[in-house]
């Protein structure tokens, strides 16, 4: 089985076997034009029952939104060369599978998923579909595509996003983000939603001595001694860096969550969407 497959499958398995029954699609919808009132169901969002037709009626009733019925979900991929790093696998490829999970839980909720892939660039493009083979299409695009030596452009992906989409979406930006967005525009026109992807050796170096490292993005090669102060000083940057990341984020409301290489990515997807 190749590993497109493998993601495919394992994917495909969680969204439409173990979030069945009582658990809901991670996605629920803002509730702009209201349409019908209904009876509750288990698993519908008690924020939405209507206790004033509950108390007469003697059974709880939820109100119904068209935004609830058919979500415009975009996901977005970042794939500079720094996601051609990881220590058990790529970030690259733990980008797939996080996409893969989002796209099967767009279509099982009956939503529009289009996709992007963005370098310095927009170099993919995938129009709205509720059809299962976008999914396979997409994640394919993203484990052959060559990240090496490829630069993050964030106002080329604001600006073109912010053009290029019409109607209020979910917007999900996947990427390493090592480097600060500007996504306060596009968040006033959409919901934003950033998921960090990152691997613990990248945040944690070893000690190394003298090494030759290459940078994924431009090809230098840089040289020196990585003893234990210097793993550390970089460490910190690290640390410094993602505080204002954070930051950045909180100030113009956009959720956001951190995936590392080895994590189990539904489990952080579905808490990242919870209570949405």
């Amino acid at each position: 089985m190749s590993k497109l497959q493998k993601i495919l499958v394992r994917a495909r398995r969680q969204v439409f076997s173990e979030m069945v029954g009582n658990n809901p699609s991670i996605f629920q919808g803002e509730g702009y034009d209201f349409i019908e009132l209904r009876e509750y169901m288990p698993g519908d969002d008690i924020r939405h029952i209507d206790w004033n037709i509950t108390a007469k009626l003697q059974k709880p009733y939820i109100k119904i939104f068209r935004e609830e019925r058919e979500l415009n979900v975009v996901v977005v991929s970042i794939l500079n060369g720094s996601v051609h790093f990881g220590s058990k696998k790529f970030k690259q490829e733990s980008i797939a599978e996080i996409i893969a999970q989002l796209s099967f839980s767009t279509l099982k909720n009956g939503d529009l998923l289009s996709s992007y892939i963005f370098t310095d660039k927009m170099n993919s493009f995938l129009k709205p579909s509720k059809k299962i083979h976008q999914v396979q299409k997409s994640v394919d695009e993203i484990l052959n595509f060559n990240a090496l030596n490829e630069k993050v452009d964030f106002k080329v992906i604001a600006d073109t996003l912010y053009k290029r989409l019409k109607r209020k979406s979910l917007v999900i930006i996947v990427g390493d983000f090592f480097e600060i967005p500007d996504f306060k525009v596009l968040a006033k026109k959409h919901e934003v939603v950033a998921v960090v992807v990152r691997d613990l050796l990248e945040e944690k170096p070893p000690e190394m001595g003298f090494s030759s490292l290459v940078d994924p993005e431009s090809g230098a090669v840089l040289e020196g001694d990585f003893n234990s102060a210097s793993v550390k000083a970089y460490a910190q940057k690290v640390q410094v860096h993602d505080r204002k990341l954070y930051e950045t984020f909180r100030k113009h409301q956009i959720r956001f969550t951190k995936v590392y290489t080895h994590d189990v990515t539904g489990v952080k997807l579905r808490r990242l969407f919870e209570g949405r």
